[in-house]
């Protein structure tokens, strides 16, 4: 499958941002899907994940009540909708699938998209 992220931009803190992830191939919605995030200077990590079927949901203490995950397997794509932003969500924020069963760790993803670029001035 093949990842494809895009809507990331520059907010002010509090603002809203909705990151979108495109797939192709058939078999989407057999793919669990997650999201993580890579600020400068530090080590990738995770954000939110979404088992196929929608299911299952988890999130990141750091994002928890602010983000949520969702999916529409019918257009083949994953949503990360951002509110209340802060600058420390300021990152490069990537797209990725697996196969079930649903994971957190980023080295348990087999495909990635190529990054969506959030940044939240203060």
């Amino acid at each position: 499958v093949q990842l494809q992220a895009s809507g990331g931009g520059l907010v002010q803190a509090g603002g809203s941002l909705r990151l979108s992830c495109a797939a192709s191939g058939r078999t989407f919605s057999s793919y669990d899907m997650a999201w993580f995030r890579q600020a400068p200077g530090k080590e990738r990590e995770f954000v939110a994940a979404e088992s196929w079927s929608g299911g299952t949901i988890y999130y990141s203490d750091s994002v928890k009540g602010r983000f949520a995950m969702s999916r529409d397997n019918a257009k083949k794509t994953v949503f990360l909708q951002m509110n209340d932003l802060k600058p420390e969500d300021t990152a490069v924020y990537y797209c990725a699938a697996r196969r079930a069963p649903l994971r957190l760790g980023d080295y348990e993803y087999d495909y990635w998209g190529q990054g969506a670029q959030v940044t939240v001035s203060s």
